[in-house]
């Protein structure tokens, strides 16, 4: 069931829900996060940003390939947040099905040469491509790059980026965070802005960055129109923070597999959550 983001996304799109994009760092995580999809018949989007490929390495890559093939529901394998076209590249030679060129801190112009230049070398080799426009904001040292405010995304911009750059997808800023929320900001979500937006490029877009968002907004925006919602904090915060209790209950444990599964399984907890929530649970069947 190894597929494109494209081929889940436009799926999404054509049915009004979100498919989940958790980022995952360890093989235990991964396969978690497998088992939940399956279990709940949702699509699966698996993202790794630079930071993690490198500290996974690519032969663990060789293996997230080969389960995503027996997988019992469609995954994509996405590059997130690519900062460079020579990162694009790596990711084909690596076995993505799926990148993210991020140009979002870029000028405009430099933002649509390079998503476009990526779009074009992507496509000819069967892989789709996700840009940003607009700018998410960032609020600790761990979360992707982004802007220290939110710089919403204009909704004639993306309709001529959209145009000119071919992209299969387009994350927007409308009102998240990388990481945390900021304490002194009201986690508030710009649901006319994103309909506006959607009314006129009619392309999958993306969430990132949810954190501390109200349930209700996230909902919302994956049924009027967000096709994909980036999960990362949420889910490695669950997995640590068990970590963090099962080791310091007993200081003589060791070994992994007393260790994760209590970990994998604090975490399914959240990724589920966020399947329902997002309205992809049961969607495996549309594919």
């Amino acid at each position: 069931m190894l597929t494109t983001g494209k081929a889940i996304l436009d799926v999404a799109n054509e049915h009004s829900f979100a498919v989940p994009a958790f980022n995952i760092s360890d093989w235990a995580m991964f396969r978690g996060i497998v088992d939940i999809s399956e279990e709940k018949n949702a699509p699966l989007i698996v993202g790794i940003h630079p930071d993690e490929v490198r500290h996974i390495g690519r032969e663990m890559i060789t293996g997230i390939v080969e389960r995503a093939h027996n997988a019992s529901v469609p995954i994509a394998i996405h590059w997130d947040h690519g900062a460079t076209y020579e990162q694009m590249l790596q990711a084909i030679q690596y076995g993505f099905t799926s990148v993210m060129i991020d140009g979002s801190l870029k000028p405009f112009d430099e933002n649509l040469a390079i998503s476009k230049k990526v779009t074009d070398s992507a496509h000819a080799l069967g892989l789709s491509v996700e840009a940003e426009l607009g700018t998410i904001g960032a609020n600790d040292s761990y979360a992707e790059a982004g802007a220290a405010e939110i710089i919403y995304t204009d909704p004639d911009d993306a309709v001529t980026f959209v145009e000119a750059t071919g992209v299969d997808s387009l994350a927007v800023a409308i009102g998240t965070f990388h990481g945390f929320y900021p304490a002194h900001l009201l986690p508030e979500l710009k649901l006319d802005l994103l309909k506006e937006i959607k009314s006129r490029v009619r392309i999958p877009l993306v969430l990132h960055g949810g954190s501390n968002n109200p349930d209700d907004e996230i909902s919302e925006a994956a049924r009027i129109g967000i096709n994909k919602i980036n999960i990362s904090t949420d889910i490695k915060v669950a997995y640590h923070n068990k970590m963090r209790e099962v080791l310091g209950n007993d200081p003589k444990v060791r070994e992994p597999n007393a260790i994760q599964p209590a970990c994998v399984e604090a975490m399914k907890v959240v990724a589920a959550h966020k399947i329902d929530l997002f309205g992809a649970t049961g969607k495996g069947a549309l594919y």
